[in-house]
């Protein structure tokens, strides 16, 4: 059976022995009773594998349940690089043991069961928390459900806050070594928001009434809450250039004396800023021509977009092209011949060494990450990861122009606000908008109040913030775009449709000439007024707007835009795609002319005592 399997692992006639050779000398009559601790790498590996197999034959799922341990393969289901047992023996009240297992086997059961093991981990790791430590502070070791109440949960929550606080060992997690493992952010939060999933689903299916186990024990149980996650900056440019060095590739390519493609792997991730684990599992027919052009084919498996293509330059697709000629030279010359059609849209194009005798398995994030760190280590750079190769690709588009919904589509985002923790603003973006002046616009309160100027500029945090909010998701409106975000998703507009008194309203490039035009008719209308009255009034009452116009003429002359908005003509639909329609500003942001002189229709102008005032 062992050797039928896809990819058998690799026993030895001396690696079998030595294990009968224990067990003998032991006096050991079943591998259930052996101790795999005292076993060495390969022959414990051996032992652990056919106990698997045997409990997969020997043990039902209700007898696994009762043994206090869960087989995942009992659900049809395997999880890549790891085993399918999980060991729920240490939970020590049985009531917690038995809720465990249910949730976890109704997971495996459902539509919704998890791509990896990382969820069942962080619910084992919740309920051995717990179990612990009800053992150690609930009366009777809180083997009885019924006697837990909300006081246990908060000791509970505290307990975890203290250790994390403190940085002090946990209870029940021991690492591998057997040392115990210590708590943090990032393991407290995990035991928070595992238990009460798991207590409050509890609650909903009727679990916890037919245990008996309160209401108030459950409700008691936090979430994690917010915590302050830092995104990743890009990198800076001394990192860049040390990262792309010839030199320095040269010493990475060193570290991978079979050349199975480490610095491959890396230049490509540089130049395309895809996810890691995106170009370890690139299949060996990743690239092609279209129309003569460069294309490159991989799997966005985090976000469900499978065979998506993207351009690449000519360089990166010959790199990739000997990777294919060395890929294909390693499996003649491994097997005896030359791969059919067939097997080479199956192969990898980074093929691990371990266990793959048809070609088809990929290198692993832990094989990259053992050769990357050492040498960015020994570069003396300081602490960065590959990942943050993926946010500097991002801020160098932004840079050039490009719109946050282009970011989210190149990079492969579900959305703009995912989209947005890569982006970052370079120097030039930031200059370009402190040297505007930022006052409140025709929808506000204070129509030309000023916001931020001379005497009060915009900090880097404003800056960035206003420069990427304004390229969120929008939906067309008379003149301008409306970025309510209840109403771009299809809601009703609360405020009847009135667009240009509504602080949620945009002006871009593009609406330039159809304000204009606007204004134009305007003063036309007040200077055809029958008195002059009447036309003070209808200057005052278009003036909001007229300082919104002048605004955004004044910052698209900051990005240099004006004389593409002046020429362009929306009858051509290739105009859409340009830069100056992308580029769009709040309204009421931008109604800042006649901040340097007061306008003569200004309310702030007039006195107060103006009789024409009274007339209007």
């Amino acid at each position: 059976m062992h050797t039928q399997r896809p990819r058998a692992s690799r026993w030895d006639l001396g690696w079998l022995q030595k294990l009968v050779t224990i067990c003998r000398t032991d006096n050991v009559n079943s591998l259930i009773d052996l101790d795999l601790q005292s076993c060495s790498q390969f022959t414990g590996g051996i032992a652990k594998e056919i106990l698997h197999e045997l409990r997969l034959v020997y043990f039902t799922p209700e007898q696994a349940k009762e043994s206090g341990f869960l087989e995942v393969e009992h659900f049809g289901v395997r999880f890549a690089h790891r085993s399918g047992h999980i060991d729920l023996s240490g939970i020590p009240q049985r009531w917690l043991r038995d809720l465990t297992w249910d949730h976890l086997a109704d997971l495996l059961r459902s539509p919704r069961c998890p791509r990896t093991a990382g969820v069942l981990d962080d619910l084992r790791r919740a309920a051995l928390e717990l179990g612990v430590f009800l053992e150690l502070d609930a009366p009777g070791g809180g083997h009885d459900p019924t006697v837990l109440r909300s006081e246990h949960a908060q000791r509970f929550v505290a307990d975890q806050r203290h250790r994390e606080r403190d940085g002090l060992p946990s209870l029940a997690v021991k690492r591998a070594g057997g040392s115990p493992s210590t708590i943090t952010l990032i393991t407290r939060s995990i035991v928070f928001n595992a238990a009460r999933r798991l207590l409050r689903e509890a609650m909903d299916s009727g679990a916890a009434e037919r245990l008996g186990l309160s209401r108030e024990f459950i409700t008691a149980m936090p979430a994690a809450g917010a915590s302050t996650v830092r995104a990743r900056r890009p990198f800076p440019d001394e990192v860049a250039r040390a990262l792309a060095d010839e030199e320095n590739l040269a010493r990475l390519a060193g570290s991978d004396t079979l050349d199975l493609g480490m610095r491959d792997i890396w230049e490509a991730t540089v130049i395309t800023g895809r996810r890691i684990g995106e170009v370890l599992k690139l299949r060996w027919d990743c690239l092609g021509r279209y129309g003569g052009l460069a294309m490159f084919w991989h799997d966005q498996t985090k976000v469900g977009n499978y065979d998506a293509a993207i351009r690449i330059p000519e360089r990166l697709y010959e790199l990739l092209a000997e990777r294919q000629r060395k890929t294909l030279d390693r499996f003649t010359a491994e097997r005896g011949y030359r791969p059919t059609g067939t097997e080479r849209a199956r192969l990898a194009l980074f093929p691990t060494t371990h266990r793959n005798p048809d070609g088809t398995v990929s290198l692993t994030h832990q094989w990259f990450y053992s050769r990357f760190r050492p040498w960015v280590d020994g570069l003396d750079l300081g602490h960065y990861v590959p990942h943050q190769a993926r946010h500097t690709l991002a801020t160098s588009l932004l840079r050039a122009g490009a719109s946050l919904s282009h970011i989210r589509r190149y990079l492969g985002q579900v959305s703009d606000r995912m989209a947005e923790h890569y982006v970052h603003l370079t120097s030039d973006d930031l200059e370009n908008i402190l040297q505007h002046v930022w006052v409140a616009g025709p929808g506000t309160a204070r129509p030309g109040e000023l916001l931020a100027g001379e005497s009060t500029p915009l900090t880097r945090e404003q800056a960035q913030a206003l420069a990427i909010d304004l390229s969120r998701r929008s939906t067309p409106a008379e003149g301008g775009f409306c970025t309510f975000q209840p109403v771009v998703d299809g809601g009703a507009c609360p405020w009847n449709l009135d667009c240009h008194n509504c602080d949620k309203f945009v002006l871009s490039g593009a609406d330039l000439l159809y304000w204009r035009r606007k204004r134009e008719q305007w003063r036309l209308l007040a200077e055809g007024a029958p008195d002059d009255a009447t036309a003070d009034y209808l200057h005052r009452y278009f003036e909001p707007t007229a300082h919104a116009i002048d605004g955004l003429e004044k910052a698209l002359a900051g990005l240099g835009l004006l004389d593409d908005a002046l020429a362009l003509d929306l009858r051509k639909p290739q105009d859409y795609f340009q830069r100056v329609w992308s580029t769009a500003f709040r309204a009421a942001d931008l109604a800042e002319a006649g901040s340097d002189e007061q306008s003569e229709y200004s309310d702030r102008y007039t006195a107060d005592d103006d009789p024409e005032r009274d007339i209007a």
